[in-house]
């Protein structure tokens, strides 16, 4: 059935004088190309974020993310999180390696911890205090109205060192 209703379009495609199958496909590919890539160059600069990390020395450095994605991969494409110490986007396996300090300006900007979030910085704290910026990496989803957010990377924890 599909074999034959094929059959049937490409004649009829044939019979039309203007268009044949060869130079209506590279019309086509041409066209869908010059779209495509146009397209898709704007749509990455439209969801790019630009951020301020306090790196464990205390030096401001400028970062870029994208709408979309989390603050640790912006981190981790910067050099400032190891990639190696969280391979895992996921809450279910972190050992809060990604833990960060919001800017207090900005801390009220995101949405809260989720209840995964706040145990497991309760969790890896070891009895010290919580601070109340912290937030994992993986959990904060940037978009274009954390233009501007700081953030500072902690010293690692010493059981995070290799």
């Amino acid at each position: 059935m599909a074999i034959s209703t094929l059959q049937k379009l490409s004649s009829q495609i044939h019979r039309l004088p203007s268009l044949s199958i060869h130079h209506s496909k590279s019309l086509i590919y041409r066209s869908s190309a010059i779209s495509t890539a146009s397209s898709a160059s704007a749509k990455v600069s439209d969801r790019i974020v630009k951020l301020s990390a306090i790196d464990i020395d205390g030096r401001k450095r400028e970062i870029v993310g994208l709408s979309g994605h989390t603050l640790l991969k912006a981190l981790t494409n910067s050099g400032l999180i190891e990639p190696a110490s969280h391979r895992l986007e996921e809450i279910d396996a972190c050992s809060t390696e990604c833990e960060v300090y919001i800017a207090e300006e900005w801390f009220e900007r995101l949405p809260p911890r989720s209840y995964d979030e706040e145990y497991l910085l309760k969790k890896y704290s070891r009895g010290r205090v919580l601070n109340k910026h912290s937030r994992l990496g993986c959990q904060v989803v940037l978009n274009r109205d954390l233009e501007g957010m700081v953030v500072a990377v902690p010293e690692p924890k010493p059981w995070d060192i290799p």
